[in-house]
């Protein structure tokens, strides 16, 4: 749920529209937001590209706005969060390096746009959401839409799922002050993690668990809504 990307002027809609998007333009759009978004900056990553090319993500965006549902920017879905910009979901997924067969902890499902992408090409994506109200919604569209490998929870991510751990990747879509150590343990090894970190000033960071440890790096400058819950307080303590 990305607010801002460093250089890339990501900007939130501020024109509402309700002339309806058929299924054909939907299609048209979807295969321009591949071409000029996406393939056109670097994302090779053919499972991403062509989960991006299935993925409906105008239905998860609402009504009132989802003629936008493909331009180059983030939109908001409520509750102060957004849908993060189509470029930036594919680069999260696609430096995720999952494959087939794999199963990924998301933190942070928002509209589901995120879980639905990663649900096109691993085995099981579990994702939680702090907001009630979010989590509810996500879990009907993806319903809706036929995920049946996707698992919606509602919860405070930091702590993650230990019940369903390891994962092979995990990816967080809010942005804590430091990473937080439950999900670093429920990292396999050998596994990825793609997360912001950081408060006024965010890095997006891979992280490599492998046996001779933890690699970090940073790719990307972001911005990114923070992630709440337990971390918030943890860091007021600190």
């Amino acid at each position: 749920m990305i607010l801002l990307i460093g250089l890339l002027a990501l900007t939130v809609c501020q024109q509402n529209t309700t002339v309806p998007l058929t299924r054909e333009k939907a299609m048209e759009l979807r295969k321009k937001m591949i071409e000029q978004q996406i393939m056109a900056r670097g994302v090779k990553n053919p499972l991403v590209i062509e989960a991006m090319r299935t993925v409906p993500r105008h239905e998860f965006v609402p009504r009132d706005i989802r003629s936008n549902a493909y331009n180059d920017q983030a939109l908001p879905i409520g509750f102060g969060q957004t849908i993060s910009q189509p470029y930036i979901v594919a680069f999260m997924s696609e430096h995720l390096g999952v494959k087939p067969g794999d199963r990924v902890l998301e933190i942070g499902t928002g509209s589901g746009y995120q879980a639905a992408v990663l649900a096109r090409i691993v085995d099981t994506v579990y994702t939680m959401e702090i907001i009630p109200q979010l989590a509810e919604r996500a879990a009907r569209t993806l319903q809706h839409l036929g995920y049946k490998n996707v698992v919606v929870r509602h919860g405070d991510g930091y702590a993650g799922w230990p019940e369903k751990a390891p994962f092979d990747a995990i990816i967080v879509t809010a942005a804590p002050p430091s990473i937080p150590p439950p999900l670093l343990a429920q990292l396999k090894t050998g596994g990825r993690m793609v997360l912001p970190v950081g408060e006024y000033v965010q890095e997006l960071n891979i992280i490599r668990k492998t046996e001779s440890g933890l690699h970090m790096e940073s790719v990307l400058p972001v911005r990114f809504v923070p992630m709440t819950g337990k971390i918030q307080q943890k860091n007021k303590q600190d």
